[in-house]
Parts: C-alpha cells; sequence; structure tokens
C-alpha cells in the first residue's frame, strides 16, 4: 500500500477541541453526530461512520466480522517491529492505567496519561510521522512510583525479576534523551541510528545488502520481495532470517490472525475470495514469499467483490533499508455511489499512460487490470491504526502490476471524518497561511472535490504507471526508494488534474478547480506541514519529504519566471503560485525525471534529489510556521477510534451484526491490550 496521508488543516481547514458525544448508530439527519472525540500534545482523535451498513446481508455482516477480528490480531507485531522494547513500554502503561490505586486527578497522573495515548497513538515511544522519541512530562521518580503502585502481576517483569529491577531497566528506556533517539533514522549508520526491530546484531548496511544480493537473481522477471517479512539477525555463528509465520516469529499473533482468516473463509462472498483467503492463510504458515506473490495475483484480479481486505506485512516505510514490511490491515466495502469517478478515471488509464510526459521507453504498453473504486472502511489494524492512509494501491510488486494490474482505493468515510472534524471548528489554518482572500475562496470552492481527485490519481494511476527496465532490480533506489515513488504518484496526479481530459470525463467541474490543489500542495509542501516537525528537526517521513521535494524543485526551477512567488507582509511568508500552466510543466519536468530514476535505477541521482530539496529545512520560516500555526491552538495530526461490529444474539444463534461507535480512545485501547494482546514482552 502507498500511503498518501491527509494533512487536513495544512492543505485546507482545521479541526479543534470541543468535546464529544457518543453514538451507537449510524444517525438520523436530524441526530447529531460528533466527529471529534480527543485531542492531545500534536494529536487530535476522530470517529468515522459506516453508512449504509443495514443494506448489507447477514453473510456480509458476518464476513466483514471475522476480518475485522483478524485486522485486530496484529497490533502486538507493529509495536515490536517499531522498537524492540515497545511492548515492554506499553504493558507497563497498561498494568498502571489498568490497576493504579493512587491519585489520578493530579497533574502528573494526566501528564503520564498524555504521554500513554501518544504511546498508543505512535504503536511505540517514537512519534509516528517526525519518527523521533518523544518523553513523559513527568518525573522519574513519579514513574517509579506510579509502577510501584500498580498491581505486579500486570508488569512484564522477567521470570525471577524484582519490580525494583524491572524499573531499572524501564526507566532510561523512556527517559534517556540519548537512548534509541530515532525510530528510522537516514543519518549516517543508518542501521545503527534506528530504533526499528528489524535488525539484530552489529549489522551493517554493506551486510544487508550483501546478504539479499547474493539470493536475487539478475534479470528476473518474476523477482521475489526477498527480506519483506522477515528480521534479519548477525550473530556469531552469522547472518540468518527469522521469518515472520505461524510456527516463527510473532507466530501467537500470526496464528490468531489465521483463526479469523479461517471463520471469515467460512462465509466469503464467493469462490474467489476463498481462494485467496486460503493462499493467505498458506503464506501465514509458510512464510514463503512465493506464496505471497501468489496471493497477490489472485486478490488483485477480484474487482467484483462488495467487500475487501488488506491484511499482511505490506509496507516498507519504516525500514532505513527501505525492504521489510510492517503489518497493516484494512477492512472495507465498496462506496457503490462514489466508486463511479474511481471507475471513469480506471477505465482512462491506458489515455494517462500513452499521454504522460515521461520517456516512451518507461512506460506500459498496454495497462493491465487496473480497478479503482471508492471504499469504506470498517476497521483499521496495525501501521493503518489509528493514523490511515486515505488512499491505497497495491500490491507493491512492479511486475505484478505489469502483468496481472493492481487495486487503488479511495477511502471515502475517513475523508468524510477529516471534513466534517474540520467544519465543528471556527478557526482554519487556511485563512492563516493562505495568501489572499480570492486563494481561500478558491480552496473552499474547489479543495475538498481536488483532494479526492487528486488521491484517486495518485493511487490509481500514479503507483501503477511506468515500469522498470530489465536490467533493474526492484529496491535499486533503496533507503530513497520510499520518497521517490510517493513523489512519482503525487506529480502524475497532480500534472493530469490540470489536464482537459479530467473535465471532459466530468472528473472535475470545469477547468479552474484544479488550481486549488495546486496552491494547497505548494503552500503544504514549501511551509504549512511544518508545523508538524519540531524546532531543529530534519524532515524525515516518505510522504513529507515528497511533498517538499517537490515544492522545493519547482519553486527553484521556476525562480527565473517568477512561476511560484515568495512574499512577506508583516512579518509573515507566503507561497503564491502566479502561473499556474508554467507549474504544471514543471510537475511534468519533474515526473519525467523521477520516472527515469526509477525505471533506471539511478541511485545515486534519485539520493542527490532527495538530499537537495526534501530533508533540509529553513530555520527561520519553520520558527515562524510553528509560532502562527500554534497561535491557531490546531492539532496537526489526525488518527481515529474504530467502531464495534457486534453480533445479536437470540439463544445460540447471530441473527445480526450492529455497529456501535465509542468515544473512549484510552479504553479502545486497553481493551485491545487485555483482548488481542498475543505475544509477550522481552527484554
Amino acid at each position: 500500500m502507498k500511503k498518501l496521508m491527509i494533512i487536513l488543516g495544512l492543505a485546507g481547514t482545521m479541526i479543534g477541541c470541543e468535546p464529544k458525544q457518543p453514538a451507537t448508530e449510524v444517525p438520523t439527519p436530524k441526530e447529531e453526530f460528533k466527529f471529534l472525540v480527543d485531542q492531545f500534545a500534536d494529536l487530535r482523535i476522530m470517529r468515522y461512520q459506516l453508512p449504509d451498513w443495514d443494506q448489507l446481508s447477514l453473510q456480509q455482516k458476518a464476513y466483514i466480522y471475522y476480518l475485522n477480528e483478524a485486522a485486530k490480531c496484529g497490533r502486538d507485531i507493529l509495536f515490536d517491529q517499531n522498537f524492540k522494547y515497545n511492548l515492554c513500554v506499553r504493558k507497563t502503561i497498561e498494568a498502571v492505567l489498568n490497576s493504579y490505586q493512587g491519585d489520578r486527578e493530579c497533574a502528573d497522573f494526566q501528564n503520564f496519561l498524555v504521554y500513554a495515548k501518544r504511546v498508543f497513538f505512535s504503536n511505540g515511544i517514537h512519534h509516528h510521522y517526525a519518527e523521533d522519541k518523544f518523553f513523559p512530562e513527568i518525573s522519574e521518580s513519579y514513574f517509579a512510583e506510579l509502577v510501584k503502585g500498580s498491581d505486579a502481576t500486570l508488569l512484564p517483569l522477567n521470570e525471577g525479576e524484582t519490580v525494583d529491577d524491572f524499573i531499572a531497566f524501564i526507566t532510561p528506556v523512556i527517559f534517556d534523551q540519548e537512548l534509541y533517539k530515532m525510530r528510522r533514522s537516514s543519518q549516517e549508520d543508518i542501521i545503527a541510528n534506528s530504533a526499528v526491530n528489524f535488525y539484530e546484531g552489529d549489522i551493517t548496511k554493506k551486510d544487508v545488502e550483501r546478504f539479499y544480493d547474493k539470493m536475487r537473481k539478475p534479470n528476473d522477471a518474476t523477482p521475489i520481495s526477498y527480506g519483506l517479512n522477515s528480521k534479519l539477525v548477525k550473530d556469531k555463528t552469522g547472518i540468518h532470517e527469522e521469518v515472520y509465520k505461524a510456527d516463527g516469529l510473532y507466530g501467537e499473533a500470526i496464528s490468531a490472525i489465521v483463526r479469523w482468516l479461517e471463520k471469515a473463509n467460512e462465509v466469503a462472498e464467493n469462490d474467489t475470495q476463498r481462494d485467496y483467503i486460503q493462499k493467505l492463510i498458506a503464506y501465514y504458515r509458510t512464510g514463503d514469499l512465493k506464496t505471497w506473490d501468489e496471493y497477490n495475483i489472485a486478490w488483485v484480479q477480484d474487482s467484483i467483490s462488495h467487500i475487501d481486505f488488506v491484511n499482511g506485512f505490506i509496507e516498507d516505510y519504516n525500514d532505513p533499508m527501505g525492504m521489510k514490511a510492517t503489518w497493516e490491515s484494512i477492512v472495507d466495502y465498496k462506496d457503490l455511489e462514489a466508486t463511479e469517478r474511481s471507475f471513469i478515471i480506471s477505465e482512462n488509464a491506458q489515455w494517462f499512460e500513452d499521454h504522460s510526459p515521461v520517456d516512451a521507453r518507461f512506460k506500459k504498453e498496454e495497462c493491465k487490470g487496473v480497478s479503482a473504486k471508492s471504499i469504506i472502511a470498517t476497521t483499521l489494524g496495525g501501521d493503518c491504526f489509528p493514523s490511515p492512509p486515505i488512499g491505497i494501491n497495491l500490491p507493491n510488486a512492479d511486475w505484478i502490476r505489469k502483468d496481472y494490474g493492481s487495486k487503488s482505493v479511495t477511502i471515502t468515510n475517513l475523508m468524510i471524518a477529516y471534513d466534517k472534524a474540520a467544519e465543528e471548528c471556527p478557526k482554519s489554518a487556511l485563512s492563516e497561511f493562505a495568501y489572499s482572500e480570492e486563494e481561500v475562496a478558491l480552496c473552499k470552492k474547489y479543495a475538498s472535490e481536488t483532494d479526492i481527485v487528486h488521491t484517486t490519481l495518485h493511487e490509481c494511476l500514479g503507483h501503477g504507471s511506468g515500469k522498470l527496465l530489465p536490467t533493474t532490480q526492484p529496491g535499486a533506489l533503496k533507503e530513497f526508494s520510499s520518497t521517490l515513488e510517493e513523489a512519482r504518484a503525487d506529480l502524475f496526479g497532480l500534472y493530469y488534474l490540470a489536464d482537459p481530459k479530467m473535465v471532459e470525463l466530468k472528473v472535475l467541474p470545469d477547468a479552474e478547480a484544479y488550481k486549488a490543489e495546486y496552491c494547497g500542495y505548494i503552500r503544504n509542501g514549501m511551509m504549512t506541514q511544518l508545523a508538524r516537525v519540531e524546532l531543529g528537526k530534519d524532515v524525515t517521513e516518505s510522504h513529507m519529504q515528497n511533498r517538499k521535494l517537490i515544492a522545493e524543485w519547482c519553486y527553484e526551477h521556476g525562480k527565473d519566471n517568477n512561476v511560484i512567488e515568495k512574499k512577506v507582509e508583516n512579518g509573515k511568508t507566503y507561497f503564491v503560485v502566479n502561473d499556474f500552466e508554467a507549474l504544471r510543466g514543471l510537475f511534468g519536468e519533474l515526473l519525467a525525471e523521477v520516472q527515469r530514476i526509477k525505471s533506471e535505477g539511478d541511485y545515486a541521482a534519485g539520493k542527490a534529489l532527495v538530499e537537495k530539496y526534501a530533508v533540509k529545512v529553513d530555520p527561520e520560516l519553520h520558527k515562524e510556521v510553528k509560532e502562527r500555526y500554534d497561535a491557531l491552538g490546531l492539532k496537526p495530526y489526525g488518527g481515529f477510534i474504530n467502531p464495534v461490529v457486534r453480533p445479536v444474539m437470540e439463544g445460540d444463534k447471530v441473527v445480526d451484526y450492529v455497529v456501535e461507535y465509542p468515544d473512549d480512545f484510552v479504553a479502545e485501547h486497553l481493551d485491545l491490550g487485555k483482548n488481542y494482546s498475543f505475544l509477550k514482552a522481552t527484554h
């Protein structure tokens, strides 16, 4: 899944801090459903709805229920992948929240509660987006008091370990600012400086490259994604993989996932679903990446089913080497009305490919199996929870895309939730950072629509476009592959938003609409997304790097013609698009170069692009953006509480499945800790 994270409040409006009330059903128009339920630190928590739930059959609801349960079972895996001691920290937090008998109203405990929420949100002790370690605003002595005041049987103690010994271990893990500083580092020794748990022992980048280079076959037409589902360990016997599978690493959690998938298989909509679920189960049992490819080939060819899901080790964003995947899941059903626009775009995939500004050598002669739809997410899991993508394009293997096609989705109920939450607060980052009232009006009129279309183009066609040369190995761009791939997909969408074809196909209402996305994209990439980055820090997250790369490159290359103008008025900086047609030309020029880099595997050129435009931050501009943004009292990151699907029983028979909408973020995560935790925390 190539993730396009929404930047609510940075490209458009932003939500505020009003307390929200729970709902148990999708409300009637007369009822008020509050989307925002909590906010803390730099985070806001929202809810999303499941429209048209009652139009599903009992069998379809059961299928979703079982897939939802499977989606909850891999949570421990992600925590452990993100950092080797994350489970110890989380289970300690859970022990305190479930059993501490002391004062819970004092400021110190409330500060601890904020830290607990941040750990739950980020699936660990590193910021989910900035990737740097964050810290509780309490003293070490108060933390020790909390642990000692909690039920010791709930703590993740080693056999024979005392509570005092455990506190001595866990305290520096949480509080020491020099230990485990970055989840994923792009500086110097990227493995040694990264806290992610994909590598163990005194292992180097060269070690990793040599290990997997030995496995790869030159000019392989169907290359396996080596290393995708394993941890690489170096010890005195050498280097070997620990594979994620039912009887291997993470086996307890994987076995739980399999049990729910088996139940789902019994009530699947059709034989096609049953076939690829069986292949997914076989893959989880064996860890065989050839079976993973077989599953993806079968899955991607199912464009008919109403219900769909993602479940597996899929994205490699968190790996500094860009190889090893985190676990994630999303369950969904079609948004039939919104799917029509996605269908129009996917049906014209070959036209877009043929008219792309990239070199003909890198274009697909035939776009196979490109399918697109809009979906209603029912449960988010793993690396999609609680902060999800709003667009998905899978599978990731280029050769499967080429030979069998890809699936692209836009998650409409999440995008609606973001927009509705924004309406609940009168404050807006758009009004603060847009230069003129005309720009504000343009974005208010068109931005929601153009954002959805850009997301659809990004996922449906951008990721599925182009091809590698036969001599180019997958992963040739290494640690820069994620940033460059996201840039390629964004550029594809940006370039085509302004094409008259968009109006001809009735995807956009008129020839002016695209300008809203161009204004918002440049404003965000040049400036407003910096609100998410701590002062003095570089930009490290792939999607943020991608946006910065595109905006900065276009600003520099359009300077002579004043395509994008930097204006400073009353001490405030603005970036204004003066020539939209010329900006489209720059998007096309950069798209051609990024496609060339990917198709040829030009590591040096890709590295140069990312390091020059995507990482370093102007400290004065950064400070200004932070001050202006903070003055608005807004939170730059958002995530969700999942709805709960529950069976309705009559005796021992399930007669229906109903949807409930919880509003307590902490309660949700404590429930997950009690009922969906399968891995032992070790230290």
